[in-house]
């Protein structure tokens, strides 16, 4: 071999990626910078438009940019389809069925509203009424690859940007076969074709829940039995790529069979084991997407059309901000909710390129309007994280969140995580025993009820950022948990084990088996609600008969211990943390 040969273009362009996500990641990351612009600005700089252009002058360049970007397509589309699939896992059908109102209300409305304004939009500045359709529904969709790892999903911004970002993910299909049959020379076959796409792609779907529900359990059993992460790994694999495939073979979208099978193993108990080992992948073949879309920007061609590129990304930008603004406080939603939502979810998508290439395929658009779309999409995408800021900043002046009442120096506290029924009566004991605590919510509506009731509440997310570190939790007396989340409270009990080894962290289980779940995550305990209603019951029975109080209570007591070490044991707990002395707190 040659010696400038030593490597395939294949393995050249791994290796780029690779030391792109080596450097991205930590540098981004110590600066609290996201690493979505970190892979966006490696895009640009190794793509065809950046140092690309100059490999025939300087060929030791090749070794240090990609050479073959449409390869990373593949990779690209499967980064899509491993965040859908995340994000079922931290779903539940329960959840989704929750949100129905949500997607097929708000989605809806935000989509169809949004595709048809700019429609109009184009059709009065020159584009003909078909392409100024398919440019308008384009443009309408939003990034799921870029926004939900910003939002997450429990916040009320996440909840509303998932919703709409679900129904965009279902309707991708559907108007793609709709562009191909407005074709000029499209046969009636097109709308044959979205029927039968339709029903072939229901029973699709229903097999795969059905199928499912009882083969995913066994085939995770068995791979748990063998204890191997290498066998784990193996079937989530073939789970998530089987579903993605059986969908796209009728024709619906891939990431459709990710998100179903997410959902699944969500309802199986092995969905942590799943969501945990499939982390890594996730990222980086994300990152691989975030690069693709920084090696669509040409520099040259913004720099030359900077006055027109530059107004539609602005006049695109605030349209949309304003109509889900608008859409969200219609629907109910506070003014800050709906500002953030609004900016975050701004920006053009990666569907919107699909769209684009589907429009210009079928001769509704012309190449180079494609193209102009396609660099005002890359340049939204690119600024979605800085959009978020803003939203943030935006959302604080149009709202201020409530602030945290004054404390005592030094005050160690319970931190109670939910400002819900079951926290306030957490919060209400704390109090008569003269115990101070301060309740932590991600709903303004709850933290501002709270607080006119006489609560100490304040508004953060403890799933991310660094509201718990801003709360004390350091030196916190104890973190309660009350949410009726099981995924959340499963992650949140593992990231405080994991940071904080001696702090005692007291979980609301929805059942046993969840609150075994916990119990291996590190909860020092946790409370299945199942299970002291069923108590209560018992003991109601037991004195309403006539069995004395005293001994109704000791045999409370003692069954209750009875089923928590069973639990323990269930959870193969071995946790006991060292508890922190108290005597100064008297």
């Amino acid at each position: 071999m040659a010696s400038g040969e030593l490597a395939s273009p294949a393995l050249s362009d791994a290796l780029v990626i690779l030391g792109a996500a080596g450097l991205v990641i930590p540098v981004f990351t110590r600066f609290r910078i996201t690493p979505v612009i970190g892979f966006i600005l490696i895009g640009i700089l190794v793509g065809p438009y950046g140092l690309g252009q100059l490999v025939f002058e300087r060929p030791w360049l090749e070794h240090v940019t990609i050479s073959d970007p449409e390869a990373l397509d593949l990779f690209a589309e499967f980064g899509i389809i491993l965040l859908l699939f995340a994000i079922g896992l931290e779903l539940s059908f329960k959840r989704l069925w929750q949100l129905r109102r949500l997607v097929f209300g708000l989605g809806a409305a935000e989509l169809l509203i949004g595709g048809i304004c700019l429609a109009v939009v184009l059709s009065m500045m020159g584009q003909y009424w078909i392409g100024a359709l398919a440019l308008g529904f384009a443009l309408a969709f939003s990034s799921t690859a870029i926004v939900l790892p910003i939002s997450g999903s429990t916040s009320p911004v996440g909840r509303a940007a998932l919703s709409m970002l679900l129904f965009e993910d279902i309707m991708i299909v559907p108007i793609v076969f709709v562009l191909g049959a407005m074709a000029p020379n499209a046969a009636s076959e097109g709308w044959e074709g979205l029927l039968t796409t339709m029903w072939q792609g229901a029973a699709v779907i229903a097999v795969m829940m059905i199928v499912g529900r009882f083969a995913l359990p066994r085939l995770f059993a068995q791979a748990a039995r063998t204890k191997s992460p290498e066998l784990f790994l193996a079937a989530a694999m073939l789970v998530v790529i089987g579903s993605s495939l059986a969908t796209a073979a009728v024709g619906l979208s891939p990431i459709v069979g990710a998100l179903i099978a997410g959902l699944l193993i969500a309802e199986t108990e092995y969905h942590t084991e799943v969501e945990s080992i499939m982390e890594p992948f996730k990222g980086l073949a994300l990152g691989i997407f975030l690069i693709t879309v920084g090696m669509s920007i040409d520099l040259a061609t913004i720099a030359e059309h900077f006055g027109m590129i530059a107004t539609a990304v602005v006049g695109v930008l605030v349209f949309k901000a304003l109509l889900t603004g608008v859409l969200l406080r219609l629907m109910g939603a506070r003014r800050s909710t709906a500002a953030e939502t609004g900016i975050l979810m701004a920006s053009p998508s990666e569907t919107t390129l699909i769209v684009l290439a589907a429009a210009s395929s079928a001769l509704l658009i012309q190449p180079g309007t494609a193209q102009f779309w396609q660099i005002v999409t890359a340049i939204g995408l690119t600024i979605t994280p800085l959009l978020a800021r803003l939203g943030r900043v935006v959302a604080r002046r149009v709202e201020p969140a409530p602030e945290l009442p004054p404390e005592d120096e030094g005050e160690r506290k319970v931190i109670i995580v939910g400002a819900g029924r079951v926290g306030r009566l957490i919060a209400q004991m704390l109090d008569k025993h003269e115990k101070p605590y301060v309740a932590l919510d991600s709903d303004a509506d709850l933290i501002a009820s709270a607080k006119r009731k006489g609560y100490r509440a304040t508004f953060g997310d403890a799933a991310r950022g660094d509201a718990l570190h801003r709360l004390g939790v350091e030196d916190a007396l104890a973190v309660v948990l009350t949410m009726d989340e099981p995924v959340l409270a499963e992650r949140l009990v593992r990231k405080l084990r994991g940071e904080y080894p001696d702090l005692l962290i007291v979980a609301r289980a929805r059942d046993i088996a969840h609150a075994a779940e916990l119990y291996r995550a590190g909860a020092s305990h946790a409370v299945p609600e199942a299970l002291e209603a069923t108590l209560q019951l018992t003991e109601a029975v037991l004195v309403d008969i006539g069995v004395a109080m005293g001994p109704v209570i000791a045999s409370i007591h003692e069954k209750r211990d009875e089923f928590r070490a069973q639990i323990e044991e269930e959870g193969a707990l071995g946790y006991k943390p060292k508890l922190r002395s108290s005597t100064a707190d008297g």
